[in-house]
């Protein structure tokens, strides 16, 4: 056993008195080492290092059948069931468009895969930095273990470089220029599909943050932080389906339907806990939420939207639809009644 993988049993030791076994991204943190390290060194368990021939590794998913897929960042995990269908890769891209599993890939950043063995199989593909990027887990008595297994042979490579044991320093936070308000809102308001608004943030050299806050409060209203709990509770309540986007640097993972079991837990996280679809969210983490409005050619269409601290997006939730359809009534009363609430209790404050 390497004496990471030794520290690593210590602290999991250690923190199973307590009652509360540790995920391997928080572990990694403690131990001032990166999750892709201590995956690499069979802490996690026992591991082979696949072949980092992204569209191809992708490309042989849909063999497997139903299988589980996890992408999430600091604050949210996003896990949705189904199996990897509509595989397509393209310049700096890969897109998954399943009915139940879908993912928007860039695996310019990815450096390293794993395949885990043990009770939970998995594929785990992590970026330069050592942060996961996007996992595959076989779910029991559903995935083709047989293929499986020739997929893990297929890909299995030997003399890749090790992944970055240390953890790398803390970034700063992204800088912000002066945005000419007036320029971009108009720029806003004459958007024609949501996918433009990057492009738009690009254009003006804008944060996230500060397009929000510039925008006006008929385009980005400010909420309460609990927003999201809030629409997910109403959208249960209503049967209404959504579109619940989580992602980090490199995977955006999609859910689109309805939400059923929604459960609180210890330590300030939020969940929602379908047999097909789980979501974790760190509440605590939550700095600011917002009801943003784009328009498009379909018409407006509205996002609850949750940042943290130093202003990276944690989730993004819409009404379920597709292009081409307008924006569901349903979803937009929803919305209208969280920023309803959120505006109330700032008010209240």
């Amino acid at each position: 056993m390497t004496v990471l993988a030794e520290r690593y049993a210590a602290l999991c030791a250690d923190l199973a008195r307590e009652g509360r076994p540790p995920r391997a991204c928080d572990a990694a943190r403690r131990l001032g080492t990166t999750e892709a390290a201590l995956v690499a060194c069979g802490a996690i368990g026992p591991v082979v290092p696949l072949r980092p021939d992204w569209p191809a590794l992708i490309g042989a998913l849909p063999r497997l059948g139903w299988v589980m897929a996890l992408t999430r960042n600091e604050h949210a995990v996003h896990e949705r069931h189904g199996a990897y269908r509509g595989v397509s890769a393209g310049p700096g891209h890969i897109l998954v468009l399943g009915p139940e599993i879908d993912l928007r890939l860039f695996p310019g950043r990815w450096a390293h895969a794993f395949a885990l063995a043990g009770e939970r199989p998995s594929i785990q593909v992590f970026d330069r930095d050592g942060e996961a990027a996007h996992k595959v887990y076989a779910v029991a008595g559903e995935t083709d273990m047989a293929a499986w297994g020739a997929l893990v042979a297929a890909f299995t490579a030997s003399g890749l470089a090790a992944p970055r044991l240390q953890a790398p320093p803390v970034p700063p936070p992204a800088t912000e220029t002066l945005v000419d308000a007036v320029a971009l809102r108009a720029d806003w308001l004459a958007l024609r599909d949501t996918h433009d608004f990057i492009r738009l943030l690009r254009a003006h050299r804008a944060t996230r943050r500060q397009a929000l806050a510039l925008a006006g409060e008929d385009l980005a209203l400010r909420l309460d932080p609990g927003a999201a709990a809030i629409a997910l509770r109403l959208a249960a309540e209503r049967e209404v389906p959504i579109m619940l986007f989580v992602s980090n640097r490199s995977a955006i993972q999609i859910h689109t339907g309805p939400v059923r079991r929604l459960l609180p837990s210890p330590g300030g996280w939020f969940n929602v806990l379908d047999p097909a679809f789980n979501l974790h969210l760190r509440e605590s983490a939550v700095a600011a939420a917002w009801r943003v409005v784009k328009p498009t050619e379909d018409g407006a269409v509205t996002s609850i939207e949750l940042f943290d601290a130093e202003g990276g997006l944690i989730l993004q939730l819409f009404g379920a639809r597709k292009p081409g359809q307008p924006e569901q009534p349903a979803w937009r009363e929803i919305a209208a009644l969280v920023a309803g609430q959120g505006a109330l209790r700032e008010a209240a404050a």
